[in-house]
C-alpha cells in the first residue's frame, strides 16, 4: 500500500514538470522571418526515360462464373500466352488453413500441339519432306569372311 502512494506522488511530480514544458514550446513568437525569395529554375535535359504506349497486339480475355466471378485470364502479348486462374478453396477448408494457399502462380503456355491436323495439312508437309534431298548412301562393307 506504501509503494502504490509512493508512485502516485512520484507521477504527479513528473507530470507537474512535464506539462508546462510543451505548453511553452507551443507559444508563437512575432519575430518570424519573412519566407525566402523565390527563384526561376532553368529547363534540365528531358529525361532519358522512353515511356511507349502499350502494346495493341495484347489479348485479354476472362472467363466467369454464373455469379459473375472472375475464375480465369488468358492473356496473349507477342509471342507468349498465360494463363491466371482464380484460387478457389477445397472442400471445406478455411482461409489461412494449410489446405487453401493465398498464392497461384501464372500458368506460361511454352509449347502446343496440333494433334488434330487435317489430312490436307499431313499431304502438304509429305511433300515437303518429299522435295528434301535423301541421306548420302553409306559405303557398302565386305560381308565377313568364314
Amino acid at each position: 500500500m506504501r509503494t502504490f502512494r509512493v508512485w502516485l506522488v512520484a507521477a504527479a511530480v513528473v507530470a507537474a514538470f512535464a506539462i508546462p514544458l510543451p505548453t511553452v514550446a507551443q507559444q508563437k513568437s512575432d519575430t518570424a522571418p519573412p519566407p525566402p525569395k523565390l527563384e526561376k529554375l532553368e529547363e534540365g535535359e528531358p529525361p532519358a526515360v522512353t515511356i511507349r504506349p502499350r502494346d495493341k497486339r495484347a489479348k485479354i480475355t476472362q472467363k466467369r462464373a454464373p455469379g459473375g466471378k472472375v475464375t480465369e485470364v488468358k492473356v496473349t502479348t507477342g509471342g507468349s500466352t498465360y494463363v491466371v486462374k482464380s484460387n478457389d478453396q477445397a472442400g471445406s477448408a478455411l482461409p489461412g488453413d494449410a489446405q487453401s494457399s493465398t498464392m497461384r502462380p501464372a500458368q506460361w503456355e511454352v509449347l502446343e500441339f496440333d494433334l488434330g491436323k487435317s489430312r490436307e495439312a499431313k499431304e502438304a508437309e509429305e511433300a515437303q519432306a518429299g522435295t528434301l534431298p535423301a541421306p548420302p548412301q553409306a559405303p557398302a562393307t565386305a560381308a565377313p569372311k568364314k
